[in-house]
């Protein structure tokens, strides 16, 4: 039996904003492990009931997946719900500490591209956007 921070029902429109658009929903350290073990790019959104993933980080990724070069998958974890999942994401993404929203692009298996928290607060998914595209642009 989970204990969830945030009840599933809550965070399913959180979700969906990116499920809908072709994110992957990671529930379990073995669904992160196969995604980002696939060759190739893979793209992933830590997402989160905040305000700045609201307003600027979940509005980025969904921009960003317009651009004209993207990587081989778009997936997501969700903080304080997906804790197995959120725990194996989050040591993929080491060095840099724990916090959501974040986002980062995985090029066979390796983390090439982070953008955390604190770029994500205070910025516009614009900016954002930009950032991500650009990465796509580079690594893709």
């Amino acid at each position: 039996n989970q204990t969830y921070m945030y009840p599933p029902e809550l965070v399913a429109p959180m979700k969906e904003d990116l499920t809908t658009v072709g994110f992957q929903d990671l529930i379990t350290a073995e669904d992160v492990n196969q995604a980002i073990e696939k060759e190739g790019t893979t793209f992933v959104v830590i997402n989160s009931v905040c305000g700045c993933a609201a307003g600027n980080a979940r509005p980025a990724a969904i921009m960003a997946t317009r651009h004209s070069k993207t990587p081989n998958n778009f997936v997501t974890v969700f903080a304080g719900v997906d804790r197995e999942a959120v725990d194996q994401m989050r040591r993929f993404c080491l060095p840099y500490p724990p916090s959501s929203p974040c986002m980062g692009l995985f090029k066979d298996g390796k983390l090439v591209h982070f953008i955390e928290r604190h770029h994500i607060e205070g910025s516009t998914s614009e900016i954002i956007s930009e950032s991500i595209k650009a990465a796509f642009d580079e690594y893709c």
